[in-house]
């Protein structure tokens, strides 16, 4: 699994996604030690991870490791864009699969925006359906009860500053 210094960013960023589903514990090695990965829709406004190490408790699921259904899943519909900068790509695609426990289907569409270099990711702006994944793996309502409790602690506020009126 480990990015080789001569992978393209999209040889890069297909072994994640491959290995996201295979839930292969070297995925990591595909990232660089110091990093720069956020989740700018995650309803909760999870903080960037940036290193490896970060990004090893995500993908164990850190501190409260995941213990619901089991997903299968494959990555989809991938279209990757190439830019005008070589080291960075535009991905869409979707996580497509079944919940094994109870085969219902689940499709979590995703757009990410990836640097890499010598055959690292050194950043990534991971955009994906948080919502669609909560509810694949049963925990929708569990979720939508904290996204409740973190905005009524901290309303959404316009960036700008504008006031409401």
């Amino acid at each position: 699994m480990v990015g080789s210094v001569t992978d393209t960013p999209r040889e890069v960023f297909l072994k994640l996604v491959h290995g996201v589903c295979e839930e292969r514990a070297d995925v990591v090695d595909l990232y660089a030690e110091q990093t720069d990965v956020s989740h700018p829709f995650h309803p909760l406004g999870a903080p960037p991870l940036l290193s490896r190490e970060a990004l090893r408790d995500h993908f164990a699921g850190g501190a409260q490791p995941y213990q619901g259904p089991t997903l299968s899943r494959q990555p989809t519909r991938i279209n990757v864009h190439e830019t005008t900068d070589p080291e960075v790509i535009v991905a869409e695609f979707q996580y497509e699969g079944t919940v094994v426990e109870t085969g219902e289907p689940f499709t979590i569409p995703a757009v990410f925006v990836m640097r890499v270099r010598d055959g690292k990711i050194v950043e990534s702006r991971d955009y994906l359906d948080h919502l669609r994944s909560a509810a694949a793996r049963d925990m929708l309502p569990q979720v939508l009860d904290a996204i409740r409790d973190h905005h009524a602690k901290d309303p959404v506020t316009d960036p700008s500053g504008a006031q409401p009126r």
